[in-house]
């Protein structure tokens, strides 16, 4: 017979969930259950517990709650202490384990699955823990987007640590506003924005910018889009205004009304000083800050089309500093920027806020004026005006302190005038026009100004056109020789002087008087005068061979820039050696001007030639710029006297005295004195009196072609 039991009394759950009905419910319950016993061991698992723990009923009843059995895992992915485990726990404090997070690794897996485990006990009749029923479901998934949430928010939060832009949302249907704290600190505020309204940012806002916004703002909430951007200024607490680029997104519902935007603000001031230095460097002169050459230009595109549209006439002064370069050669080149800068300043006092002044470069300015008037008369006065205010201020001394030496300098402008406008030409021209206009104002005497006349680029168009014809009669050889003789007291021909003539395809001969100018100025000389020299020792080594000629020295004329050419000496000595021609009847004939510049230079290219035979003589002596001292160290072989003493020596007083003094002086210095420009029997009588050597002008020859010098003076 068996015992009464209590009412209070409960079988123990391993003996009921033998029971048919109690496996019938655990087999269908959605979770997996486990009943462990008061020792730990597994009692008894249900079929939901087989499929996620990945091992059969069979196989887990009767195994304990052991480290080396389950190898369970916390939250964090670290192994679990086995007193931690949930059975464990249970059986230690008596207590319920309610939403763990326990990972395990199922037989024959790597990755652990994670599963949201509940645990409590069943007590006996005496209140102690007989089992422990341990619940679980898998949360893997769950687990996993927990995960990727938690690393994606780290990533977001390092980023926006290392970013300079400050993030914000606007809540559209709330109108709440969250500012980061980047935000704030952008515009020197809290980070908290304590005090302040949730539309701070329409606050901040710069006054110009604020129609702007307002306006992008309707068609951006109006439209479809999703994504913007806007550039505005927001004002920072010490009162500047702070530029910024706002990007954001707009969130949508599904009829594409705006709900929500999000997004950052970009600090630009860094930029904006950036774009600001760059476009200070390419637009400005970085000694004066004045406008340069390019934006001078593109402001002058931009004045041609407005005056087109008004009709107006306006003005170009080009501006140029007297003898600049004296002050840079005497007192440096800090010096010389100081006068500049001063000069530069003086000049944006003198113009109107409306005009455009600009530095070119070096000592040039230009300035450019609108609008002057309706005609040329009108606009040529107000110009006037301006360029003697400008001649005026400038002329007052310029304090350079330390730099100066302690002095004042002054220093006195050339201003070119050209108009421009109604019937008036292009802009571009007028430019040009007035470079033309401030050389003539130069060539007046400096410290003025002179208007642009229809004449000068006439004269301008005619020098280019020579020019270019001087080149191609380079290549084609047009550079005749023609010769001067030289004769002694006696009368006979003794030498002469080559002269070259330019034979020009449509004027004909045409005298050195006009192209060897130009042939200077544009190095052309350089060219022309060694075809010169070549053709001249052709016609020695002719002679050389013929009676009558063969004794006679040749002089050919060196110019200034030929002499100053590195390979000079070089380049004479090669045309003698292809040529043949005898050195010692070759004199190059130079004038006082080759001596301006380096005069050791020349005299050791002179040295060099003369060591080689060839002689020098010194054209036009006692014009020029050479000194006694200077005439000793020139290895000379003749001086000759300039035509302008020789034509006065009769009717005026001391004229005949300075011809006598040059023919002593060379004398004295054992050189060879020829007059040159002897035109009367006067002229000659004085001469031979005094003992010159040759004479050379119309009164014997007029310069004749070379090979009529040569029928006319060899001997049969």
């Amino acid at each position: 017979m068996e015992p009464e039991r209590s009412e209070d009394a409960q079988p123990p759950v391993a003996q009921l969930s033998a029971t048919g009905a109690l496996r019938e419910l655990l087999d269908h319950l959605p979770a997996g259950v486990v009943i462990h016993r008061a020792d730990g061991v597994v009692a008894t698992a249900n079929r939901t517990a087989e499929r996620l723990l990945g091992r059969t009923v069979d196989g887990v009843t009767g195994l304990p709650a052991a480290v080396a059995e389950w190898g369970l895992l916390g939250p964090d992915g670290a192994p679990l202490a086995e007193q931690d485990y949930p059975v464990w726990s249970v059986l230690r404090l008596g207590t319920e384990v309610s939403g763990a997070v326990i990972g395990i690794v199922r037989p024959g897996e790597e990755r652990p699955r994670w599963m949201l485990c509940n645990a409590y006990p069943v007590l006996g009749a005496a209140g102690a823990v007989q089992e422990v029923v341990v619940s679980f479901t898998d949360c893997t998934a769950l687990k996993l987007a927990e995960e990727h949430l938690r690393k994606s928010e780290e990533r977001l939060r390092l980023v926006l640590l290392g970013s300079t832009d400050a993030t914000w949302d606007l809540d559209l249907v709330t109108g709440i506003v969250y500012y980061s704290d980047r935000w704030w600190e952008m515009v020197g505020l809290p980070p908290d924005g304590a005090g302040m309204a949730n539309d701070t940012w329409r606050h901040l806002m710069h006054p110009d910018d604020m129609p702007v916004i307002d306006r992008f703002m309707a068609s951006l909430l109006a439209g479809r889009e999703r994504t913007y951007a806007i550039e505005f200024r927001l004002r920072h607490q010490d009162g500047h205004y702070v530029p910024v680029l706002s990007r954001g997104f707009v969130l949508r519902g599904d009829d594409g009304r705006a709900l929500r935007l999000s997004g950052t603000n970009t600090d630009l001031t860094e930029r904006k000083e950036s774009e600001r230095r760059i476009y200070e460097l390419a637009y400005f002169d970085q000694l004066t800050g004045l406008p340069n050459r390019r934006h001078l230009l593109e402001q002058l595109q931009r004045i041609a089309s407005h005056t087109s549209r008004t009709q107006a006439v306006g003005a170009l002064l080009f501006i140029d500093l007297d003898h600049f370069k004296g002050v840079n050669d005497t007192l440096g080149h800090s010096a010389g920027d100081l006068l500049l800068r001063q000069v530069a300043e003086r000049l944006r006092h003198a113009v109107r806020e409306t005009d455009h002044l600009a530095r070119l470069g070096g000592d040039e300015f230009v300035v450019a004026l609108e609008g002057l008037g309706r005609t040329a008369t009108e606009a040529a006065v107000e110009a006037g005006k301006v360029a003697r205010k400008i001649l005026g201020v400038l002329a007052r001394p310029h304090p350079l302190g330390q730099l100066g030496a302690g002095r004042a300098c002054t220093v006195t402008p050339s201003i070119g005038v050209a108009l421009f406008g109604h019937e008036h030409g292009s802009v571009d021209a007028a430019l040009r026009q007035a470079d033309i206009a401030m050389y003539h104002a130069k060539t007046a005497g400096r410290d003025t100004m002179r208007f642009f006349d229809p004449a000068m680029q006439a004269a301008i168009d005619q020098r280019s056109a020579m020019e270019a014809d001087l080149r191609e009669s380079l290549k084609r050889h047009r550079f005749p020789l023609h010769c001067q003789p030289q004769f002694g007291a006696d009368g006979r021909v003794v030498g002469g002087e080559v002269l070259l003539r330019w034979q020009h395809p449509q004027r004909g001969l045409v005298g050195p008087a006009e192209f060897i100018g130009l042939a200077e100025t544009t190095g052309l000389i350089v060219g022309i005068g060694m075809q010169a020299l070549h053709d001249a020792c052709i016609c020695l080594e002719r002679w050389s061979h013929i009676a009558g000629l063969a004794d006679l020295v040749l002089a050919v004329n060196v110019s200034a820039c030929q002499l100053l050419q590195p390979d000079f000496p070089d380049r004479v000595l090669a045309v003698l050696a292809e040529t043949g021609a005898p050195p010692s009847r070759l004199s190059l004939e130079l004038t006082e001007s080759a001596f301006a510049r380096d005069v050791d230079d020349v005299i050791a290219k002179m040295t060099h030639l003369r060591s080689h035979g060839v002689l020098f003589s010194l054209d036009d002596f006692g014009t020029g710029y050479s000194s006694l001292s200077y005439l000793k160290q020139f290895p000379l072989s003749a001086l000759k006297v300039d035509r302008s003493f020789v034509s006065d020596v009769a009717h005026v007083a001391n004229a005949g005295a300075i011809a006598e003094l040059i023919v002593s002086l060379g004398k004295t210095l054992g050189l060879k004195v020829i007059a040159e420009g002897v035109e009367t029997e006067r002229q000659f009588a004085f001469l031979r009196e005094h003992d010159c050597d040759a004479y050379q002008g119309f009164l014997f020859s007029p310069p004749v072609p070379i090979s009529e010098f040569e029928q006319r003076y060899q001997q049969a």
